[in-house]
């Protein structure tokens, strides 16, 4: 007889998404012991399927909040910028009354804080965008990332992320549940749609959610006996082989006991947290090609800090999270690319409380061995009045798409840019090797 779980499940996936994905919906928040026990014996049942074996994998970071770009990957040898921010500018020069700006190419300096960044760029597989941005100019936190997430900056109607469009151009169906997912608490903007996509909070609870678009299918169970019995001759029964034998790959893998390559630690945060989980994930080969998480507390507006303070522990935590889940990746790393986002920039003029307001353009990161790195690409004018979007802010010299489509195409195969990103004709600019 099964035990009573006064738990509901809710389901929100397409049916096409369902059937494509092998059925499985889970979310199991607070769940004691993790997958309830007829699910466990179903899949203990069942025979493990070899791996899906190495895929390429694009990871993306969203550093949510709008990251200063000219304080990461400050162009420090423009005088209009020393004097918009008499109290933040940093210098590269070695003067011995703190931390200096690390010199990339006699004009553009990385932050101290990223010092785990400087070797990936020296040898080429780290690759900066500035001036990178939205077409839309709204300084709204909400808008800017949802015109990101769904790859459309001037339509809020787009019920799809591009990351979940990204997944249904990868040239076959997802053999997989594990095929995109996101380390994340909820689902992500960019993870909305008809194809299959998994939020997993921790891989230790097996807190997993799948869905599809809000307003997709969606059914309430009481338990999951209920949900069980509702699908068992159906869905679960037909499609369900595939998703039983990811989850007997997460359910024999000993998840918390996890040690990573090369003696790697991971910062013991947040964002260090799902890049390990992310790590698992890729080497278990459980067949995922599209991996999501997220970096928060990037709105500066007060006591920004220079080389220590709020920005400081920011951008030191993103590089040296990044570079331990590089470093654990060994053997995979040729088969994977990281990419950064944030919605947008910050002002060029410090405010008046020690940080800087909402702006418009910012920079961001891909590392990856088929990057086209060592160099910061885009393009920035001096930063004087005259060139100032509004007279206060970074322009935005390079769409956002540009970026992200060359990333997918050259690192998934996707090629369809009119479905990736509807509405986009520009050009790439060369951020990935030919």
């Amino acid at each position: 007889m099964f035990k009573y779980y006064k738990i509901k499940i809710l389901i929100m996936v397409s049916r096409r998404g369902f059937l494509r994905s092998g059925g499985l919906a889970l979310m199991g928040v607070g769940l004691m012991g993790g997958i309830p026990g007829f699910l466990a014996e179903a899949v203990a049942g069942e025979q493990l399927i070899n791996p899906y074996g190495k895929r390429k994998v694009l990871v993306c970071i969203f550093q949510r909040g709008a990251m200063d770009g000219l304080m990461a990957v400050t162009p420090f040898t423009d005088e209009y910028l020393k004097a918009a921010r008499p109290n933040l500018f940093m210098s590269a020069a070695k003067t011995g009354t703190g931390a200096s700006l690390i010199d990339l190419d006699g004009h553009y300096g990385l932050h101290p804080s990223m010092q785990a960044f400087e070797p990936m760029f020296r040898e080429k597989r780290l690759g900066i965008v500035h001036g990178i941005g939205s077409p839309n100019n709204t300084r709204s936190h909400f808008d800017a990332q949802d015109y990101m997430e769904s790859g459309t900056p001037f339509n809020k109607g787009t019920a799809s992320g591009w990351l979940n469009r990204a997944v249904g151009l990868l040239g076959h169906d997802a053999i997989t549940p594990f095929t995109a997912v996101s380390l994340t608490s909820a689902m992500p903007r960019s993870f909305y749609g008809d194809n299959p996509t998994v939020s997993i909070s921790n891989l230790q609870d097996f807190a997993i959610q799948m869905r599809g678009n809000p307003g997709a299918a969606n059914m309430a169970a009481k338990s999951f006996e209920d949900l069980y019995d509702k699908t068992s001759t159906g869905l679960l029964h037909d499609t369900g082989k595939e998703s039983f034998d990811a989850v007997k790959m997460l359910q024999k893998a000993d998840v918390k006991n996890y040690k990573p390559a090369n003696n790697v630690v991971y910062p013991t945060s947040a964002l260090g947290n799902s890049l390990k989980q992310i790590a698992q994930l890729i080497k278990m080969e459980v067949g995922m090609e599209v991996a999501f998480t997220e970096s928060n507390g990037w709105d500066t507006h007060y006591s920004q800090g220079t080389d220590n303070g709020i920005f400081a522990r920011n951008v030191g935590d993103l590089s040296s999270s990044m570079m331990a889940f590089w470093n654990d990746l060994s053997a995979y790393q040729d088969d994977v690319t990281v990419m950064t986002m944030t919605e947008f920039g910050r002002t060029v003029h410090q405010n008046g409380t020690g940080g800087t307001d909402h702006g418009r353009a910012s920079c961001n990161f891909i590392l990856g061995n088929n990057v086209n790195g060592g160099l910061v690409h885009g393009k920035m004018q001096p930063l004087a009045n005259e060139n100032l979007e509004d007279g206060r802010d970074l322009a935005v010299t390079t769409d956002f798409r540009s970026v992200f489509s060359e990333v997918a195409d050259r690192q998934l195969k996707v090629t369809n840019n009119r479905v990736l990103f509807p509405d986009w004709k520009g050009e790439k600019i060369g951020v990935m090797r030919a």
